[in-house]
């Protein structure tokens, strides 16, 4: 029997020692669960600790800023105490040495404070306010399209980096909640005092950060419907001046298809190219000076100041552009007289310099004429082919010789010829008169219809067409002067033709001789024999002379 209760003690003993044994490795088991667990925990906040150093970097700097700001205030509160009491109660030596530390401290978190009160004194400060909107510009031209465009662009810049703060922050409170969420969790596992604190930091801060984004949102959606107001003005002002440039593109295409006609009709019914080019030029001058008096007044909002204003100001600008406004007018006295038009052969001689060329183009402020090869460049210049511009306001002040005016096509151009006086002088008069009237005869013929046209225009009483032969006593002879008509764009090559033919038939009449620059010698052969002068006083040589 006692063998039997030993027995059953002993097996109680052992079931009771296993169940202690299996409690104790069950406990262990949980306690290396919970180990596990925190170091999970752990290791996650570590890298959403991380994750906040990169997600809303500047939200958390202001938040350090504002904490700092926080911290520095409370230690110059607590050092302000400490300075107070010692001040009324510190009289030893070392009471004064701790008072000058605490008033240099003082000195230093008052710096700071002065330093952090732009940027920590509250959270977020310059992150929660929106950048200011610029003045949206004034579209008046087509120009302050493009002015329009950059500032729509500017603006939307500006909300786009405000919705990304707005995004930034947003992140950002993800992943603090997350780290609350992981840390009060880790403080209730492990009750440690330390996470429990740690706890609390995080969800005043969770609190704070909440708040700032409810911040953002309703100003997030208040600055949009302001940037898509401003932005909506600014595009209807784009729209506007753009349909206002359309229409003056419309009424500018109709003016040049207008003009356009108006030289074809010009170029159908006028057959002189002279007129046609300069009814062209006229007509091209008229719409431009149209273009330019519709886009200035379609984009000058009070016309009425600018004519006044420029009323005032004409007297000083006739006087600073008197050339330009003298050409101009020279160009419009051109254009309706018609003195001078586009392919005349003219010259000009300004203070002792001579061109002679053809008008290659009359435009608002100059003639543009090409210096042929002329009796002028031949006697004078020595210079030929070059391009002279003539200001038209030469027209009234120099004189301006015009060689092929109106039908007139032709000029007249002399030969001098020089013969000895004991030549047959009216032979050689009679020789050069024939060759003359020879060569020119058919520019005499078409002289003389062209005068007669001309007499409904100009009062015309000589109107002697054939040569003319002149005789003039000179130092060395006879001088016979030929005249004739030629070509006004030609006149070197008849006079060269007519010259060579008076010369040649000069040369063959053996009474008329071509005189030129001579002198005459007289030599006496009879040497005489030289004079004696008398002797001088005091001198018994005579003196031959």
């Amino acid at each position: 029997m006692f063998k039997l209760f030993l027995s059953l003690l002993i097996f109680s003993s052992l079931a009771f020692g296993i169940d202690e044994l299996d409690t104790n490795k069950t406990k262990e088991r949980e306690q290396i669960k919970i180990h596990e667990h925190i170091l999970n925990l752990e290791e996650s906040i570590d890298k959403t600790v991380k994750a906040l150093g990169k997600e809303g970097i500047l939200w958390q700097k202001s938040y350090d800023s504002y904490i700092t700001y926080l911290d520095v205030t409370k230690e110059l509160e607590v050092v302000r105490k400490e300075i107070t009491k010692l001040s009324k109660y510190g009289s030893t030596f070392k009471a004064r040495d701790e008072l000058n530390a605490l008033e240099s401290r003082e000195q230093i978190l008052a710096d700071q404070i002065h330093l952090l009160q732009g940027k920590g004194s509250a959270p977020f400060t310059e992150l929660l306010i929106p950048d200011e909107i610029p003045q949206a510009p004034e579209v008046t031209n087509p120009i302050a399209i493009f002015t329009a465009l950059s500032y729509i662009k500017l603006i939307e810049g500006k909300l786009k980096e405000y919705k990304q703060r707005e995004s930034n922050l947003r992140e950002h409170l993800i992943l603090l909640r997350k780290k609350a969420r992981l840390t009060a969790e880790l403080s209730i596992i492990s009750k440690d005092v330390d996470d429990e604190e740690i706890s609390l930091e995080d969800m005043h801060k969770l609190t704070v950060f909440e708040g700032a984004l409810k911040t953002v949102m309703k100003a997030s959606v208040l600055y949009a419907q302001r940037i898509d107001s401003v932005e909506t003005q600014v595009q209807k002002d784009i729209k506007a001046q753009t349909w206002k440039l359309f229409n003056l593109g419309i009424i500018i295409f109709i003016l040049f298809i207008f003009f356009f006609l108006a030289k074809l009709i010009i170029k159908k019914y006028i057959t002189d190219n002279e007129r046609i080019y300069m009814a062209h030029k006229m007509l091209t001058f008229v719409n431009i000076t149209l273009i330019i008096i519709i886009v200035a007044f379609s984009y000058i909002d009070n016309a009425s100041y600018i004519i006044t204003v420029l009323g005032f100001a004409s007297a000083g600008i006739a006087i600073a552009m008197k050339d330009w406004f003298m050409s101009m007018l020279g160009w419009f006295v051109l254009l309706v007289s018609g003195s001078i038009h586009v392919g005349d052969r003219i010259r000009v001689l300004k203070e002792g310099v001579e061109y002679v060329g053809d008008v290659l183009d009359i435009s608002l402020l100059r003639i543009t004429i090409l210096e042929d090869i002329t009796l002028t460049t031949y006697m004078v210049n020595r210079r030929a082919g070059r391009i002279i511009f003539i200001p038209n306001n030469y027209i009234f002040t120099t004189l301006i010789a015009n060689y092929s005016h109106a039908t007139l096509k032709t000029v007249w151009d002399g030969i001098d010829i020089t013969v000895t006086f004991d030549s047959n002088h009216r032979k050689a008069i009679h020789i050069a008169k024939e060759i003359s009237r020879k060569y020119s005869k058919g520019y005499t013929d078409i002289t003389r219809t062209q005068l007669n046209k001309l007499r409904n225009r100009y009062s015309l009483k000589n109107t002697n067409v054939e040569p003319r032969v002149f005789s003039f006593a000179e130092a060395y002879g006879v001088c016979i002067s030929a005249w004739y008509l030629t070509n006004a764009y030609a006149t070197l090559t008849l006079r060269s033709t007519i010259s060579i033919e008076i010369i040649e038939a000069y040369n063959e009449a053996e009474d008329i001789q071509i005189a030129y620059p001579t002198q005459m010698l007289h030599v006496d052969s009879v040497r005489k024999q030289p004079r004696e002068l008398p002797p001088l006083d005091g001198d018994s040589s005579a003196v031959k002379w």
